[in-house]
């Protein structure tokens, strides 16, 4: 690799970084003007972009704070050094491009070292969350082809029967239990790399190469894995940087967990992009006071967070906003319409909607900038060409699913450069998934006016009732816009009359009693806020089930209510209509 490839392909990324903040705050430029940079055939992220930014820089590259007050930062300068040792000791003990490491750690600075290590040395990453038991991890070490396994003692004791030609490193044994560090005698200690070389890294990793492996939510099926490259994730997250707003010199907070896509979206590569400071409050359990707190001790300018965090931040009635924040952003699901306008009543602040796939980086949003339309995910990102296709005809339209166009026919590329090139090991998948000129998110979305998009739901999520579609998504938001529902998930209950009737799962919001007071006033709030054919018919009081990511599991609902009525029965704990004289009609 010469000199000249490198400094070509850092020329080529920061021009197009830079063309996106030169028009910050006009979106229809940003969206018309914009160019993938083209990085040729050698691009490395690690080396190419944060390096260079790193470079004699003493500005706050990551700061975390703990509940207890004990905090912990690093600057752009401290990481490179130390991503550069972590990455000469690795080497030293065997690892090798192309080889799988699986990170499941929390967010400590080791996991952020690793990660710019391994990618230095073209080692995939495969981040994994901490919630995972032995049963899914031993899926992941098989399926993902894990050759090294990196975890804190508590997590590193899921292994002890997980089989496969992996090998254990420790990250913070120092903090271990004696019995733990027992059972944990034939792991490596992390503690190691400290005494490894600081010599500069050498690169040696081609564009296309595998740079991270994600296993996916899982909502309806076994997790697919999906694989990014060296340019995928780190090229197309400049779309996730303009929907976030970030600017250099900004400190940014996202809520995420380490494990999951998002988490590289906003807590790596985003804000580093134009050097700003990854600012991380952990918790144990979450605290909204805390958290509101933090934001305003930092002087945190750009914060992201999903739906659940906001409607939280509501019902403790949050209302004095942080003093820095300028960009508020929520993803991972849609945001109900009701927690947007308590949030600009409160903080004068906008909270911006965008969506993404972890196939992908932010593919629609509502920039710094767009006229928002409460509901709406907004208009595809920068670079980024999405259309709404007929599930039956295969055409575009404006109501159907999301599809990304496969060719550009401007630059006359045939691959998205911010979609995955795949998914690991599975070509069948990858085909379901590609095919026909588009690549098929299996979400659905309508066009309304000057082309802003609004999301439905899940391909397999929609139902019709009566020959009505029903929106799933639609009903939650308004069930949600009652003070007796902190969160709801809606399926379709099997029905020899209309087909399906729509029937809610409730997570009743604090101090609501689970009885027939609440269901009734629950379906009578469902009559006044929606039409007929969406009409709330049936509730249940219910722990609504969700993926290790958060994300609800409405296929374990559907199951529950299609045995019901297969076996002829009613749910006992659910309240219907028909209970209450005056509902039903």
């Amino acid at each position: 690799m010469t000199s000249t490839e490198t400094s070509e392909a850092t020329d080529a990324f920061f021009a197009a970084r830079d063309s996106l903040l030169a028009v910050a705050g006009d979106p229809d430029r940003a969206r018309a003007e914009f160019r993938w940079p083209e990085v040729g055939s050698r691009f490395n992220w690690a080396h190419d972009v944060f390096d260079v930014i790193a470079e004699g820089n003493d500005t706050c590259a990551l700061w975390i704070v703990e509940q207890d007050g004990t905090e912990l930062k690093r600057s752009f300068a401290q990481m490179k050094q130390r991503s550069d040792q972590v990455a000469n000791w690795l080497l030293s003990i065997g690892a090798r491009r192309g080889d799988v490491a699986m990170l499941m750690l929390g967010n400590r600075v080791e996991l952020w070292e690793i990660m710019l290590a391994a990618m230095k040395i073209g080692v995939v990453i495969l981040p994994t969350s901490v919630v995972l038991g032995a049963h899914e991890l031993e899926d992941r070490v098989a399926r993902g082809t894990v050759r090294w396994v990196f975890a804190t003692a508590e997590d590193a004791m899921k292994f002890a029967a997980v089989p496969g030609a992996w090998r254990g490193i420790g990250v913070g044994l120092n903090e271990a239990t004696a019995d733990q560090r027992a059972a944990l005698y034939d792991w490596t200690r992390y503690e190691e790399s400290s005494a490894a070389s600081l010599a500069a890294i050498v690169k040696d990793t081609v564009s296309e190469d595998p740079a991270l492996i994600y296993f996916t939510s899982g909502t309806t099926n076994l997790p697919k894995i999906v694989v990014h490259s060296h340019t995928s994730y780190p090229l197309g997250h400049l779309t996730t940087m303009s929907w976030l707003g970030v600017r250099p010199g900004d400190t940014h907070l996202v809520i995420s967990a380490p494990g999951w896509g998002k988490h590289a979206w906003s807590s790596f590569y985003a804000p580093w992009h134009v050097g700003a400071t990854i600012f991380v409050a952990n918790y144990t359990r979450f605290d909204a006071e805390f958290l509101v707190t933090e934001l305003d001790r930092a002087g945190v300018n750009t914060f992201c967070a999903p739906p659940t965090v906001w409607r939280m931040l509501i019902q403790q009635r949050l209302a004095t906003k942080p003093h820095a924040l300028r960009e508020i952003v929520s993803a991972g699901e849609p945001l109900n319409p009701e927690v947007i306008a308590r949030i600009r009543e409160w903080w004068g602040l906008e909270i911006r909607d965008g969506y993404g796939q972890t196939e992908t980086t932010a593919l629609i949003a509502n920039m710094p900038g767009d006229p928002i339309v409460p509901g709406a995910m907004g208009l595809p990102l920068p670079g980024v060409d999405a259309v709404l296709v007929d599930p039956l005809t295969g055409k575009e339209t404006d109501e159907g699913e999301i599809c990304l166009r496969m060719v550009d026919p401007e630059s006359g590329r045939t691959h998205p450069i911010n979609l995955m090139p795949g998914y690991y090991g599975d070509e069948a998948a990858t085909a379901r998934a590609i095919h026909d000129g588009y690549f098929h998110t299996g979400d659905v979305a309508q066009r309304g006016d000057n082309g802003v998009l609004t999301f439905v739901g899940r391909t397999d999520d929609i139902f019709k009732s009566s020959d009505f579609k029903v929106s799933p998504f639609e009903v939650e938001s308004a069930l949600i816009e009652s003070e007796l529902v902190a969160e709801a998930a809606v399926v379709g209950a099997p029905d020899e009359t209309r087909l399906n009737v729509t029937k809610a799962y409730v997570a009743l919001a604090a101090g609501a009693a689970p009885d027939a007071d609440t269901a009734r006033a629950i379906l009578a709030h469902a009559r006044e806020a929606l039409p007929p054919y969406m009409r709330v018919r049936r509730v249940e009081f219910f722990e609504l089930p969700k993926t290790s990511s958060g994300k609800i599991r409405r296929v374990e609902l559907r199951r529950r209510e299609e045995a019901a009525f297969e076996a002829g029965d009613r749910i006992p704990s659910e309240w219907r209509e028909e209970d209450f004289p005056g509902l039903k009609g």
